[in-house]
């Protein structure tokens, strides 16, 4: 029962992961749409796509200190509101400007759950089982993205408006999400270090590890000290390398293109020569290899190595990106070359920087 609840716990939290990955997809159906109906100019619409980016960054940033202000099931909270208040914001906007504030509230929710969920799942878990529950954010990161096209697609047929409904169907998991933190306990490890409440944390480690629970308690009383050593030997000689080698591994994550194409897949597909529907049916194909080959990553990473698969993974999102690019600069991309590449590429960048 209590490895169940410690189970339950982390699938909720994970729900977190599973919007994030939506909300991150979904724009991909609507952005066509949305240019034309707000008339909107380059510079607009490049905004329009982004600003949820922006949130992402703030939210990212900054989402820590409300998570030790008030609690990692509060910020939670927040989260689940966020979403659902931006998905119904931008279902419902009557102008681009409210569009743009409720997308920018999604981003910022994006952003947080980023940090908060993973935080507190790795706080409910037991030591041996810790790396796997974590797993479950970034499973459902590309679950959403997956789920997030093929509602696209399924929803595209209902004409002008269809893009609302594309939006604002984020609303029925984000309102789940909201309604199931509810049952999930405060992380320990909080109520501990920032409350002082050891008998109502001690509780919930009775249910997390009830062989240990006492030792549990004790190490984490005992860790803030090394904690904040550790912070502080964070950027010295002996971790700067490595440090700064890790920031910009996730810097070049981010600007290889991968976003490009999450966000501008449909469109690419159309200039390629599908059809508007068969194009969104296409992105469904995108999000099932995302996510066919983020689990492949998943079980050989222990296995083969992480070095070995980011030197593979690299190599092979060079070669399928030239090739996509070198099929645009010559205009022969008729046929299924375009997304043949991009398939390719979705599926090196799954199992080796996903």
């Amino acid at each position: 029962m209590r490895k169940h609840s410690v189970l339950a716990w982390s699938m909720v939290v994970a729900l977190g992961g599973f919007l994030f990955g939506f909300d991150t997809a979904v724009i991909s159906g609507a952005e066509k749409s949305i240019q034309q109906f707000w008339h909107l100019s380059v510079f607009e619409h490049g905004l329009t796509i982004s600003i949820a980016l922006i949130g992402t960054v703030i939210g990212s940033l900054f989402g820590a200190r409300p998570s030790d202000m008030f609690g990692r099931k509060n910020t939670l909270y927040f989260v689940a509101a966020a979403y659902l208040l931006s998905s119904i914001g931008t279902a419902m906007a009557g102008n681009w400007y409210l569009f743009l504030s409720f997308r920018l509230l999604g981003g910022l929710g994006v952003g947080i759950s980023s940090v908060t969920a993973p935080i507190y799942i790795s706080e409910v878990s037991p030591a041996d089982r810790r790396g796997r529950l974590v797993g479950l954010f970034q499973f459902n990161v590309v679950l959403g993205i997956l789920i997030s096209y093929l509602s696209n697609y399924l929803i595209s047929q209902g004409g002008e408006t269809s893009w609302r409904w594309m939006l604002g169907v984020q609303a029925f998991p984000s309102a789940l999400f909201l309604v199931l933190i509810y049952f999930i306990p405060e992380s320990p490890r909080w109520l501990i270090l920032k409350k002082g409440e050891t008998g109502r944390a001690l509780e919930i480690l009775r249910v997390i590890n009830p062989l240990n629970c006492e030792q549990e308690l004790a190490s984490i009383k005992n860790s803030t000290l090394h904690d904040t050593a550790s912070s502080s030997h964070l950027f010295s000689g002996q971790y700067k390398t490595p440090v700064i080698l890790a920031v910009l591994f996730a810097f070049f994550n981010q600007v290889s293109g991968i976003n490009a194409i999450i966000y501008y897949a449909p469109r690419i597909f159309e200039m390629a020569g599908l059809g508007a529907h068969s194009s969104l049916l296409s992105t469904v194909g995108i999000g099932l290899i995302n996510f066919i080959f983020t689990l492949l990553g998943i079980n050989i990473i222990d296995k083969v190595g992480r070095r070995t698969l980011m030197l593979v993974g690299s190599f092979g999102l060079i070669i399928s990106l030239a090739l996509v690019a070198f099929t645009f600069y010559s205009g022969h991309f008729s046929g299924f070359a375009i997304p043949v590449y991009m398939m390719v590429f979705i599926a090196f960048f799954a199992f080796s920087q996903g």
